[in-house]
């Protein structure tokens, strides 16, 4: 229930690190490596001014090295201490941040609450618990071979920043990870009299990933619960961990992953009813998307939601994007998963036109929702057959034995 889930105040860290507005980028990188942050909260005057975050710096990869984090800021969602565990999954979710500052009422920061802190909150709540680690992974779409350059990663910041990418090697197996501030620390280069060295940030580009990913990489085999998971995750202080199977990876489980169990948890409509208050993460398209294409993408999501809602209650909605950059057709391949008031439901399309993959995403999730109410109404009909036939049965023989005592009084 909504009412059991702690706030904010319960789950913040206090103490946060912070940069002012004028810091240089290399003390916010600085920063980040000595203590393993993604972002860090950046003051003005002692308000809260915005976050410097990795992934804001990895996309600028051209810049000096005394550029000021002020020039790189990323507005956050506005947390409050009073705010619900739930909500404050849905605002990480939605804007792909592993922490936010918590602000007071004029704006002063007062903490910073990250997903590991909800992780660590709902790692025993029964959404999890329940859940195996296949049923909530995120298909291992977008692997990298250990011998692949660099610059190949460029193209999947976004990606990134959600969870590590897993480095095969020529046989497919499994042999380590890499991440957004692996390749952060090879982007940037120590200040040289003052001045980045632009000769070693292009040949950081041609090194092979195999040179800068973190290796082994954490893994969890099929079947295993998400709470183990998120155990997992918690001891190693890691954001993610990795399902295999024979040595491949097949999926990955991260702490976004484990916070969608509980986001919008009694918060959907009720079927035939609205969808408004259903959260939908979009992922992998570049943040330079055609504004037209998204309100198209937001149009073909809101009519096919509608649709399901008709059948079953739409709690949340994962739809990730993974272009085939090795296609000389420009494929792409869109995956889905869909948490409703019944179970979890997947669909994967693949081809070139990306509308007609998003619309037959939700034509199929609607026909799996369809094809479970069915089964869910055939299925609470054949209880009550079966608790009627019961019932007849039982007062048959009810109905036997006040006979036969009536006889044998009679006989008397």
């Amino acid at each position: 229930m909504p009412a059991a889930w702690p706030s904010v105040r319960d789950l913040m860290s206090t103490d946060p690190v912070t940069l002012p507005h004028d810091a240089p980028i290399a003390k916010a990188l600085g920063l980040m490596r000595t203590r393993g942050l993604h972002e860090v909260p950046v003051l003005r005057n002692a308000r809260l001014a915005g976050m410097i975050t990795a992934e804001s710096i990895a996309r600028r990869p051209r810049g000096p090295l005394s550029t000021k984090v002020e020039h790189l800021l990323v507005l956050p969602p506005l947390v409050t201490p009073s705010t619900p565990l739930p909500e404050v999954a849905a605002q990480l979710m939605a804007t792909g941040l592993r922490a936010t500052p918590v602000v007071g009422r004029r704006g002063e920061l007062l903490g910073v609450i990250s997903r590991t802190d909800l992780v660590r909150a709902l790692k025993n709540a029964p959404a999890v618990t329940r859940a195996t680690v296949e049923s909530v992974a995120s298909p291992a779409s977008v692997v990298v071979r250990e011998d692949d350059e660099v610059r190949h990663l460029l193209g999947q910041i976004r990606l990134l920043e959600e969870h590590p990418l897993p480095v095969v090697d020529r046989k497919g197996h499994l042999v380590g990870a890499v991440g957004v501030s692996d390749l952060v620390g090879v982007l940037w280069r120590p200040i040289v009299g003052g001045k980045r060295d632009a000769r070693a940030a292009r040949s950081a580009l041609d090194v092979e990933v195999g040179s800068i990913m973190h290796s082994p990489a954490i893994t969890v085999p099929a079947g295993t619960p998400a709470s183990d998971a998120a155990s997992i995750m918690l001891r190693e202080g890691i954001s993610s961990v990795f399902v295999v199977e024979g040595g491949r990876p097949t999926g990955v489980v991260g702490q976004a992953d484990l916070l969608g169990l509980v986001v919008g948890g009694g918060q959907a409509p009720a079927p035939g009813g609205g969808v408004e208050d259903v959260f939908v993460e979009i992922t992998g398209l570049r943040g330079s998307a055609d504004p037209a294409m998204l309100a198209d993408i937001d149009h073909i999501v809101a009519t096919g939601l509608r649709r399901i809602a008709k059948h079953l209650r739409p709690k949340l909605l994962t739809i990730h994007f993974a272009p085939h950059a090795t296609h000389r057709a420009g494929d792409l391949t869109v995956e889905a998963r869909l948490h409703t008031d019944v179970g979890i439901f997947y669909a994967s399309h693949t081809g070139w036109n990306l509308m007609a993959g998003v619309a037959g995403l939700l034509d199929e999730l609607g026909e799996q929702a369809r094809r479970a109410r069915d089964n869910q109404r055939l299925g609470n009909r054949a209880r009550r057959q079966a608790g009627a036939d019961a019932t007849l049965f039982v007062d048959a023989e009810l109905e036997a034995k006040i006979r036969t005592a009536s006889g044998a009084d009679e006989g008397d």
